[in-house]
């Protein structure tokens, strides 16, 4: 990029940023931090596109477009499903009281024919069920 372009965007993005920030925080429910990274991914698009977007009617209206369009792709991510939560899951260590009943559900596993056992999903989490039901 020109410098003179260089130049022009800095000074856009100066102007803009407290505006898109406060627009991303709208977008995010009050999430600072998100609407951060939000602002900063506009931007960044921005920036690599500021010779073609300087020359748009209003490149305020269309950043802000930008910034909606980033905050739905943001939301269509699968890790956006994640959520933070207080407690850890399962180690996945079994209790030692179902010691037991591993042992005696390895039992009947080992008496169960070969072809009764190909149906049976492999792995820890799968539940077994006998073929046909």
């Amino acid at each position: 990029m020109k410098r003179r372009h260089e130049e022009e965007f800095m000074a856009f993005a100066a102007a803009r940023t407290a505006p898109l920030f406060r627009s991303a925080c709208v977008l995010t429910s009050g999430d600072a931090h998100l609407a951060e990274d939000l602002v900063q991914d506009t931007l960044g698009r921005m920036y690599a596109n500021w010779r073609k977007i300087a020359q748009v009617d209003d490149p305020a209206a269309y950043t802000h477009t930008v910034l909606v369009r980033t905050y739905l792709s943001y939301r269509r991510r699968r890790s956006n499903s994640e959520q933070p939560t207080d407690t850890l899951p399962d180690s996945g260590a079994a209790p030692e009281h179902d010691a037991t009943l591993r042992v005696t559900l390895l039992d009947a596993l080992g008496r169960l024919s070969a072809r009764d056992r190909a149906v049976l999903p492999h792995g820890r989490h799968g539940a077994a069920h006998p073929r046909g039901t």
